[in-house]
């Protein structure tokens, strides 16, 4: 479980986040939406320690963030930034091969070739493991960049937007992954989506954002409302429901 108390975040004079209480349940997916500049990845990036915190208090199960060693950490949780690019003459094997590095520090064992191959299968991957990522499809690359966070074989994993650069198809089919891997590994997948769609479709909680508050959490039943979806993305939605899911017409 994730537990984040009285969280603010200040850039300057500006106000990113203000008193964010959050608990996010262990297990399943947790998306994050709302608008730009709602604070989904300022929140994301904090939860996972890479910005320091400057009010309240995170923590990962019984890990404080900020206060644990990072190396413990790092087998605890692991996030896919929004931004983050990879050497270009890598191999897509050795990118995701630094997922294990926390584990390995340099010298990888025959257990942690084991758990690349098994992230490279499990992201559709193995037929493009040698091929560079300069050859590879902005998708394709994407792709890989999740199968490193995967291979990292944390409890926790942290993803920014990760359907950038993805087709539909693509999308789906990451999106299938990723709720298979939370519900058959139990794996806790926290989720920034800018596509309130795809939340309602894979993810079993909510959490929309506005102007660096939390407007509403809960399942994509209680959240994807016109009352919520007008508050939080000011327009006005027109919401159906096929085979129990709530969709947005767009």
């Amino acid at each position: 479980m994730i537990e984040i108390s009285g969280v603010s975040y200040r850039i300057g004079g500006a106000r990113i986040l203000d008193g964010i209480n959050l608990t996010l349940p262990k297990g399943g997916i947790s998306a994050l939406i709302g608008p730009n500049g709602a604070g989904k990845s300022t929140l994301l990036s904090l939860i996972a320690r890479l910005m320091p915190h400057q009010t309240g208090t995170i923590t990962v199960d019984n890990l404080v963030v900020g206060a644990c060693p990072n190396n413990t950490f790092a087998r605890k949780l692991a996030i896919l930034p929004q931004a983050s690019d990879a050497a270009p003459l890598l191999s897509v094997r050795e990118l995701v091969g630094f997922g294990r590095y926390p584990y390995h520090k340099g010298r990888p064992s025959a257990e942690d070739h084991a758990k690349v191959e098994r992230a490279l299968a499990t992201f559709g991957l193995t037929d493009l493991a040698a091929r560079r990522l300069d050859t590879l499809s902005g998708g394709q690359r994407q792709r890989a960049q999740v199968a490193m966070t995967y291979a990292q074989d944390t409890d926790y994993i942290l993803l920014d937007e990760p359907l950038n650069n993805l087709d539909i198809a693509a999308s789906r089919s990451l999106m299938r992954v990723l709720r298979d891997l939370a519900a058959s590994q139990g794996r806790t997948i926290v989720i920034v989506l800018h596509d309130i769609n795809y939340a309602a479709a894979y993810a079993d909680l909510i959490v929309a954002m506005k102007g660096g508050r939390i407007v509403a959490t809960g399942t994509p039943d209680d959240i994807v409302t016109e009352a919520v979806v007008r508050e939080v993305f000011e327009t006005d939605p027109k919401i159906h429901r096929i085979d129990g899911k709530v969709i947005i017409e767009v």
